[in-house]
């Protein structure tokens, strides 16, 4: 049964049939699993880039590629987005669902990388990237910010206690989507909600996180950030997850060592939704929680 604070819409999505079984990730299913992830959300992408008005161009930064995504106004700032995917699947493109939204509801310009994936590149390759795009980002962008969406919290998150242990400046404002700053996997919900998210499960997330940690031990901050520092230096920060949500404990365990290190941080956690229900723009919830989200990233960048 559905929370009593559900869109049909949503009830509506928890009532389809399941997607096609591809059997267990792995590195031989790997590129089954990219091209089903591109057929279901590249017609979404297209659809919010013409849906905000948005204009999308490929560009190089730092010698890593990037999407520059801008607003139909003069930019307020810059955001570094960081896309989501379990560090395997995903591209910066596909994530224009939320990047475009963003770009529209903040008035700020978004700067998405398109960072490296595992298996082929596993960590630190793609943390590798977004540090080389965040070493420009913070020093040129002004007002600068960053967000990310499940993997994409993660480098957010990684970025941040990267860009303090190195002395660099830190973003204005950050916003993460079900981040998965955990690799561990500790917490109830991995279990209470495996089988109960419909977007995400636990066997999924315990391969792609040995083909991205690969021979590295997965508590490293490095690769699960919630066992990394956290200062009151860090910027105010919004986090959302769902009560489905397969990393809703991570989210919750994330948003207390924050707080308790000082941070200004807000949690939004949305009855009966899923890991990152952001990306399905037929839900009446997605619209508002991306609404909330560009708000919190203009009012900390002047807009």
């Amino acid at each position: 049964m559905s929370g009593d604070y559900m869109s049909r819409a949503a009830q509506a999505f928890l009532d389809q049939p399941a997607a096609e079984d591809l059997g267990p990730l792995s590195p031989e299913t790997i590129d089954a699993y990219r091209k089903m992830a591109k057929d279901e959300f590249l017609p979404r992408a297209e659809r919010a880039v013409k849906a905000h008005g948005v204009t999308v161009a490929e560009v190089e930064i730092a010698g890593v590629p990037c999407l520059e995504i801008l607003p139909k106004g003069e930019p307020i700032g810059t955001v570094l987005y960081c896309y989501g995917g379990g560090y395997v699947t995903g591209s910066a493109r596909e994530d224009l669902i939320v990047s475009a939204g963003l770009c529209h509801r903040s008035g700020a310009r978004i700067v998405a990388v398109d960072y490296r994936l595992a298996p082929e590149h596993p960590y630190p390759a793609a943390v590798d990237d977004g540090a080389a795009v965040y070493d420009v980002l913070s020093r040129d962008a002004a007002p600068f910010a960053i967000a990310g969406e499940s993997a994409g919290g993660n480098m957010a998150l990684h970025l941040m206690q990267r860009a303090q242990a190195n002395g660099l400046p830190m973003p204005v404002a950050a916003v993460l989507l079900s981040p998965w700053c955990d690799l561990t996997h500790g917490g109830d919900s991995l279990q209470a909600n495996d089988g109960r998210d419909p977007t995400l499960d636990l066997a999924f997330v315990e391969a792609a996180a040995q083909m991205y940690a690969a021979d590295t031990p997965r508590d490293t901050p490095g690769i699960s950030p919630l066992f990394g520092p956290f200062t009151p230096d860090f910027p105010p920060t919004l986090v959302t997850t769902g009560t489905r949500d397969l990393l809703m404990s991570p989210s919750i365990e994330l948003t207390r060592r924050m707080r308790d290190a000082g941070i200004a941080v807000e949690l939004d956690v949305h009855d009966g939704l899923w890991h990152v229900f952001e990306f399905y723009d037929e839900l009446p919830e997605a619209a508002a929680s991306l609404s909330r989200c560009g708000a919190h990233l203009s009012r900390h960048m002047g807009g």
